[in-house]
């Protein structure tokens, strides 16, 4: 497996695409709970085959990661051959970038002294994709971008 299969919530958020899968490889419904039943490692390997299916097309279409802690932001933009990164440091007390107020603070005063900004890129290491899935897996999250853009405007 090239990266996790889904949970069980996940799965069931995407049954009719897992049902058009199924249906791809010539199972009818019926005979999928016969293998569930009786060939359990069989079917195992048919939601291995199918997650793995379904996180490459969207990490094939991620192209912005943002992960929040406290008081630092990395913003992520994976181009074709490189992954460029943003961090934001804030440096001033009380200030949780992890609440809506402590968030909103940083938008309005985003040019502050207490706001530090580190800007950097490297070439991937490993194939693209394992490398975006290894952002999500450490909490990152798939966004549209317009924090990254933002805060590239800002820093020059």
């Amino acid at each position: 497996m090239k990266y996790r299969q889904f949970t069980k919530e996940q799965l069931e958020e995407l049954h009719e695409e897992f049902a058009i899968f199924l249906a791809s490889q010539q199972i009818e419904k019926k005979e999928w709970e016969e293998i569930k039943k009786n060939k359990p490692e069989v079917a195992e390997e048919e939601l291995n085959i199918f997650s793995d299916l379904v996180w490459e097309k969207v990490l094939e279409n991620t192209n912005y990661i943002e992960h929040f802690s406290k008081d630092t932001i990395n913003l992520f933009k994976s181009d074709k051959d490189n992954l460029q990164r943003i961090v934001v440091n804030v440096k001033k007390e009380g200030i949780d970038l992890l609440t809506k107020e402590g968030f909103e603070w940083f938008i309005d005063n985003s040019k502050e002294d207490t706001i530090e900004y580190l800007k950097g890129q490297k070439e991937y290491n490993k194939d693209r994709n394992i490398e975006i899935f290894d952002l999500i897996q450490k909490g990152g999250v798939i966004s549209k971008g317009e924090l990254f853009e933002g805060v590239l405007k800002i820093i020059g």
